[in-house]
């Protein structure tokens, strides 16, 4: 059993907690850090957590085998660092870091000591997208021609102007560090890496200074065209639509894929539904233990990090930037 600390006692914080806490056989919370511990004490109490205000007390408790990071993400290339130089896994949230500089260098601490880490893709554990890779690596719909992606929610109304989500800093182009970050992973893992983007970005309605409407042109390595669309003042909404040489399919919410051939028929399947959080922590266990690789390449997380930034550049002046 991992006995890890959970960095960041926010809302989210507190879901990767309850996801395991008194279900999991691999891992459960022993502590937490808050910088304000008045705000975290009833859930720290509620789930047995020793409180503490300083990441260095974790970080140098021997009792602590891993750090779970649910923390602004400007401040994660430095906590993976920390952690890797006292010999702590580490479980990151997304987006990993802000800027490719500062993801590269985290995972090398890592790789340099010897120390698992892994990131908060989630969305990566859901049965729907994992049979979309099976279709792709299988040639089931052909070569890749083009992809679609949207994930939108009206979470961008539940942050007050003190929150660290409403910072433009913390949250550049809008829904991308919260949302559309999801989509870019998803679309790593099924179709490649990215070449260049191009972004739009308006602020609408929201009351915070984050956008709430970003769309964003994609051209892949692969040869595929790509948009990616996230609303951050709006109703739910998730999907993923691959079009190949042979057909297409379209995941449409996070249980159900659309299935067509080139005869334009249509086949529908249903998934089950899967607690993706608790799925994501046991899969840090099992690495942590030495009996599966964690299933989100490093090279990966960073490369999604260098399209975040990238999206986040084009933006600002609306023209073609390329994924460094």
């Amino acid at each position: 059993m991992i006995k890890a600390a959970l960095v960041g006692t926010g809302d989210w914080g507190q879901r990767l907690v309850t996801s395991v806490q008194g279900k999991s056989e691999l891992i459960r919370f022993t502590a937490a850090v808050t910088r304000t511990p008045a705000k975290g004490a009833g859930f720290a109490l509620q789930h047995g957590l020793t409180l503490h205000d300083d990441y260095r007390r974790v970080l140098a408790d021997p009792t602590i085998d891993a750090v779970v990071l649910a923390t602004p993400h400007s401040q994660h290339g430095r906590q993976v660092i920390d952690a890797a130089e006292a010999g702590k896994p580490v479980f990151v949230e997304k987006p990993f870091t802000l800027d490719k500089a500062s993801a590269a260098a985290a995972v090398e601490a890592c790789r340099r000591r010897g120390v698992v880490l892994a990131f908060g893709h989630n969305r990566r554990f859901l049965p729907a997208v994992q049979a979309l890779k099976r279709m792709v690596e299988e040639g089931r719909i052909g070569k890749l021609l083009q992809v679609e992606g949207n994930f939108s929610s009206s979470s961008g109304y539940r942050h007050g102007r003190e929150s660290w989500r409403a910072s433009p800093s913390e949250a550049p182009a809008g829904g991308m560090t919260a949302l559309g970050i999801h989509v870019v992973d998803a679309l790593i893992h099924l179709c490649g890496a990215v070449e260049q983007v191009q972004a739009k970005s308006r602020h609408n309605v929201l009351p915070i200074d984050v956008d709430d409407a970003t769309t964003i042109l994609m051209s892949f390595a692969s040869g595929a065209l790509g948009y990616l669309g996230t609303c951050f003042a709006s109703a739910p909404y998730w999907r993923l639509h691959l079009f190949g040489s042979e057909g297409w399919v379209e995941m449409h919410g996070q249980e159900t894929l659309l299935i067509a051939g080139r005869d334009g028929r249509t086949e529908e399947r249903k998934f089950p539904p899967r607690d993706i959080e608790r799925a994501e922590l046991e899969a840090f266990a099992d690495a942590i233990a030495g009996r599966a690789a964690f299933p989100v390449p490093a090279e990966e997380a960073i490369h999604g990090v260098a399209v975040l930034e990238a999206i986040a550049r084009s933006a600002q002046t609306e023209s073609a930037m390329p994924v460094a």
